[in-house]
């Protein structure tokens, strides 16, 4: 016998299907928990924890007293760790696509050249590429890759995979740095994020190290408005603390 599906997860299910669908949009009120009592037939204990959770998983934004809205399209991405955007994308129950702006082998900046502790003359593996939720642009990367630590990073096509995808294939990543800051970017940078001229961005500046050598330098713009960053952090348990009173 099949185990039945949890009551609370089913009405989880109804609202994100309508969300998915286009038939709840984004900021629209959801039904209240007396409704969802009526309309599926389960307890407001139920129906409260199933709002709840969707509000915790970013589906909704609740607010005391006056009920419960679809969240506005804002992606999130883990502040403590590294993921594979295309990943983020998908478990959040969104279309993913990219856009491939250049792809070449070059001679890098000196400042990056220092970065990656590598020689000014050295060519090194270039990608800028657009990410997308929905059609909707959320991140452009601009990443330079070592070719001794990636030598075939020039022959992939990265329509088909993210370059995240592809380095954590041939190394796991053992360390990073990640550095993040509001600006206000080019012009270029805002029109491919579909960003009026002059609205601030946020820019994650990112290295990445195997085997104790640089590997990786990146720069991921996103979208101030569509866009946040959130980590969760719990302290070791049991360790004592003396100097704190």
């Amino acid at each position: 016998m099949e185990n039945q599906i949890p009551r609370y997860q089913q009405v989880k299910e109804l609202i994100i299907n309508q969300i998915s669908s286009g038939a709840l949009k984004p900021l629209q009120r959801v039904p209240s928990e007396n409704q969802l009592v009526v309309l599926m037939g389960v307890s407001r204990m139920t129906a409260n924890r199933a709002l709840r959770e969707l509000n915790d998983e970013g589906y909704l934004d609740r607010k005391a007293g006056i009920g419960s809205f679809v969240s506005d399209l804002k992606a999130t991405s883990h502040l403590l760790e590294i993921r594979n955007i295309a990943d983020e994308v998908t478990l959040r129950g969104h279309k993913y696509s990219s856009r491939v702006i250049d792809h070449v082998q070059k001679i890098v900046p000196k400042d990056i050249a220092r970065a990656m502790n590598i020689n000014k003359d050295m060519e090194v593996a270039h990608i800028l590429l657009v990410h997308y939720e929905n059609d909707i642009p959320i991140q452009i990367e601009d990443r330079f890759v070592d070719i001794l630590f990636a030598p075939e990073f020039m022959k992939q096509d990265f329509s088909q995979i993210t370059p995240s995808a592809y380095l954590s294939g041939i190394a796991p990543l053992q360390e990073a740095e990640q550095v993040v800051k509001a600006i206000i970017p080019k012009n270029s940078v805002s029109n491919l994020l579909q960003m009026d001229l002059g609205q601030p961005c946020l820019l994650i500046t990112r290295r990445t190290w195997v085997l104790s050598k640089p590997v990786t330098y990146g720069r991921f713009f996103h979208p101030g408005d569509r866009y946040e960053l959130a980590g969760h952090y719990k302290p070791l348990q049991g360790k004592k603390y003396n100097n704190i009173k």
